[in-house]
């Protein structure tokens, strides 16, 4: 049976089921796949790449580990992003100020504080849209099927069934559909762009690497979101779903909350005093 334990592509150790249930901290030990060689992570995976997973050992897995799949985002309507543009007190300094010269029959001034609103609330606007959206694609990525070796044949599955020890074959053209430490390679290369944004694709291979090395000098991994432009390859899923490193970026980036830059609360600031001093006058 395969050791139980988070499966990760990190440089902590790996931790084993019986540690999880002592302690909550060993939860989150990953083990350095990438720093590995190939015998030791089949080992430790404990799968022949001839054969691949059974497909019992497979279920089992997949029940053990979960599906293959990052959490739903949490959707923001256009109309929500629209109304977040008006929140500013200085948005509302100058909506007051244009219905002030709109009053006085001002047309002018009227207009060019419209104007001025306008098109502040609409580069805000696209701004954040554009943000909102790719955070919500970043969860798209990393294919719909892959091909995989299980009982010794090879066959299409759905990319959410993968689970840790699956043996998975690429080429040309392939999203990486999971974490996956390299078993074999054939002029090999990836763009890791959506993780790394570095847009030269890398050069990949099977030898292992430090295991402090950063996530775009770990040659001997292929990352989900990635994706293969040249050669084949043969690897082994170590990580899945949340337990990849996209899957960790989405989860920082969840957990990011809203703050106002120093500049926006200065404004602000400023902005409530012209406000009460305007009232006062």
């Amino acid at each position: 049976m395969l050791r139980r334990g988070i499966v990760r592509t990190d440089s902590r150790p790996f931790a084993p089921e019986s540690d999880l249930a002592h302690s909550a901290d060993t939860a989150n030990e990953r083990t350095a796949f990438h720093a590995l060689p190939v015998a030791a992570t089949l080992a430790r995976l404990e799968v022949d790449p001839a054969i691949g997973l059974s497909a019992p050992a497979a279920a089992e897995r997949l029940k053990r580990y979960g599906p293959n799949r990052l959490r739903p985002p949490r959707t923001t309507s256009a109309l929500t992003i629209f109304l977040r543009q008006l929140r500013s007190p200085v948005i509302w300094l100058l909506l007051g100020a244009a219905a002030v010269s709109a009053g006085l029959s001002d047309w002018l001034e009227a207009a060019a504080i419209g104007v001025v609103l306008a098109v502040n609330t609409g580069i805000g606007f696209a701004t954040e849209l554009r943000a909102v959206r790719s955070m919500e694609a970043l969860r798209s990525l990393g294919g719909r099927t892959a091909r995989v070796l299980r009982d010794g044949q090879v066959s299409e599955v759905s990319a959410e069934g993968l689970t840790p020890g699956d043996v998975v074959l690429l080429e040309a053209g392939d999203a990486v559909p999971a974490d996956l430490r390299i078993l074999r390679a054939a002029n090999l290369a990836a763009d890791e762009s959506s993780l790394t944004g570095e847009s030269v694709p890398v050069d990949k291979e099977t030898a292992p690497v430090a295991a402090d090395a950063p996530i775009g000098d770990r040659t001997s991994m292929l990352f989900k979101g990635a994706s293969v432009t040249r050669g084949s390859a043969t690897a082994v899923v170590v990580g899945t779903g949340l337990e990849t490193e996209l899957g960790r970026i989405a989860t920082l980036v969840e957990q990011v909350e809203d703050e106002q830059t120093p500049l926006e609360r200065r404004l602000e600031r400023l902005t409530r005093r012209l406000i009460w001093a305007t009232i006062g006058l």
